[in-house]
C-alpha cells in the first residue's frame, strides 16, 4: 500500500495555496468587508445594549405578540429574559443576539436571492448543490482557520464562520418554496398578463413565504448553535463562559451558561414559529 500513500493528493497544499493567494491579492476586499460587518455588529450592539434591559425585554415581548398574536408567547419571552437577567448574563446574551441578528441579515440577504435564482435555473442549482453539501458537512471549526487569517480575532471572524455554516439553509428552503409553486398558479398569472417580476413578487414569493420563514428560523437556530465555536476566535457572547467553564472544569458555570443558551433558543423559536396561537 506504499504506492497509495506515496501519491497523496495535494488537498491541504492546494487549500493553503488558495488562501495564501487570496491573502496576497484580495486584502483590500477583506478589509472593506471587515469594516462593513463590524459596523453592522456595532450598530446592533448599540440598539440592544444602550436602552435599559427592561425596555429591550418589553420590545421583544411586543414583537412576539405582533408575530404570534399570543399573550402566552409574550409572557414566555418576558419570563425567559427575566431569568437571563437573574442569572447575570444580560450582556453576554445581547452579544450573542447581535451575532445571530447580523448572521440573519447577511444570510437572508444572500441566501434568498440565490435560492430564487436556483429555483428558476435548475442547472445553477445542480452546480451549487455540491457546494452547499460541503458547506454544511465540513466541520465548523475548519472555517475558523481562514476566518482568522483574513479577519483576525474578534466578532467579525466569528460572524464569517457562522455565515458560511448557516448560508445553505436559506438557499435550500427558498429554492424549495419557489420551485414548488404549482404550475397552475403560474399559468393563471401568465394568462392574466403577469410579467416575470409580477409572477415572482405576487405568486411565487407569497407561495414560498412559509418555506422562507422556515429558512429564517433555521438560520437563527444554526447561528445560535455557533456561539460556542465563535468564542474560540474571540467573539463575545454566551460562548465565552462555556469555553471558560470547559477550560476550568467549572460545572456550575457550564450549566448556567448552557441553560441560558437554551432559553434564548426557546425564546427565538417561539417568536418566529409559524402557526402560533391566534
Amino acid at each position: 500500500m506504499n504506492w497509495l500513500t506515496d501519491t497523496k493528493l495535494p488537498v491541504g497544499r492546494t487549500a493553503r495555496a488558495v488562501i495564501d493567494w487570496l491573502q496576497d491579492h484580495a486584502a483590500p476586499l477583506f478589509d472593506a468587508l471587515s469594516v462593513a460587518l463590524q459596523a453592522l455588529i456595532d450598530a446592533t450592539l448599540w440598539v440592544l445594549q444602550s436602552p435599559p434591559p427592561l425596555l429591550v425585554i418589553a420590545t421583544f415581548a411586543a414583537l412576539a405578540y405582533a408575530l404570534q398574536r399570543s399573550w402566552k408567547i409574550a409572557v414566555l419571552v418576558v419570563a425567559g429574559f427575566l431569568f437571563i437577567l437573574n442569572q447575570g448574563y444580560w450582556e453576554e446574551t445581547t452579544e450573542s443576539l447581535t451575532l445571530v441578528i447580523a448572521a440573519c441579515v447577511v444570510c437572508m440577504g444572500i441566501g434568498v436571492p440565490i435560492g430564487i435564482a436556483a429555483a428558476h435555473r435548475p442547472r445553477l442549482y445542480a452546480v451549487i448543490q455540491p457546494v452547499l453539501d460541503l458547506m454544511q458537512t465540513l466541520p465548523a471549526f475548519v472555517y475558523l482557520i481562514p476566518a482568522i487569517v483574513f479577519f483576525g480575532i474578534g466578532m467579525v471572524p466569528g460572524l464569517i464562520a457562522t455565515v458560511i455554516f448557516v448560508l445553505p439553509a436559506p438557499i435550500r428552503l427558498t429554492h424549495l418554496g419557489v420551485a414548488s409553486t404549482p404550475d397552475t398558479l403560474r399559468e393563471a398569472a401568465q394568462a392574466f398578463g403577469a410579467t416575470k417580476n409580477q409572477l415572482l413578487w405576487k405568486v411565487e414569493l407569497p407561495f414560498a413565504t412559509p418555506q422562507i420563514m422556515a429558512g429564517l428560523n433555521q438560520t437563527i437556530m444554526l447561528s445560535l448553535s455557533m456561539v460556542v465555536v465563535a468564542a474560540l476566535v474571540g467573539a463575545d457572547g454566551l460562548g465565552v463562559p462555556v469555553v471558560r467553564a470547559l477550560n476550568t472544569v467549572n460545572t456550575a458555570l457550564g450549566f448556567e451558561s448552557g441553560f441560558v443558551i437554551v432559553v434564548v433558543a426557546i425564546i427565538l423559536d417561539r417568536m418566529l414559529r409559524r402557526g402560533g396561537s391566534k
